[in-house]
């Protein structure tokens, strides 16, 4: 594999940098509570992209800063998690340079590495198609927390890689988001990137 460099995340299109994400692979590399490092990772079946201040359906719609999107302004290749319902960890992937702030939620992966631990983290008894189905079993599953926003992804603990492996262009799918309906118009835009028939892709928008 093949960790993705800084000018991957920091072009200007944020929809194109999203659908180059799928099949990619989303790597963590922390270290277990023996002390010995703990490497999980999984390849990315679904993504949604997020437009900026021009995106209602953004945190940073209109230009909103607070303590918590603050990140979305840095130059892209970093990480921007947020807590949502008090209990979901949602990662995203910080794209563009400073003070354009796009970014990508990172909702399903296929496992690859570190099942056995990912069970563990998530409580499961064995491997199905939850583990990594939807943004927030994503995180669980790999060990991301809020504490990690900020964090480069050109690090050695957490970055996202590429090998030789690509989908073919007849399995690859766009939709709206899912769960921006308080976005009016903008929720109906096609900023949802999956693979088709893949298990581990979430739910379908309404």
């Amino acid at each position: 594999m093949r960790k993705l460099g800084i000018d991957f995340y920091q072009r200007a299109n944020v929809l194109q940098i999203a659908k180059e994400l799928l099949g990619k692979v989303l790597v963590t590399n922390w270290n277990g509570p023996d002390g010995y490092r703990e490497e999980t990772s999984g390849r990315i079946v679904e993504v949604e992209a997020y437009n900026g201040v021009i995106d209602k359906a953004s945190h940073a719609s209109g230009g909103r800063r607070t303590n918590r999107n603050e990140i979305m302004y840095a130059d892209g290749g970093v990480a921007y998690v947020y807590l949502c319902y008090g209990i979901h960890h949602l990662f995203n992937v910080v794209t563009n340079k400073k003070e354009a702030p796009h970014a990508i939620l990172i909702r399903a992966l296929e496992p690859i590495t570190g099942i056995d631990v990912m069970l563990e983290r998530t409580g499961k008894k064995e491997l199905d198609n939850s583990l990594t189905r939807g943004p927030g079993n994503v995180s669980k599953a790999l060990g991301i927390f809020t504490k990690h926003t900020g964090q480069s992804l050109l690090s050695k603990t957490l970055f996202i890689a590429e090998d030789d492996f690509v989908w073919s262009k007849r399995e690859l799918a766009t939709s709206p988001r899912i769960g921006v309906d308080y976005a009016g118009a903008d929720a109906k835009l096609p900023y949802r990137f999956f693979i088709k028939g893949n298990p581990f892709v979430s739910g379908k928008p309404k």
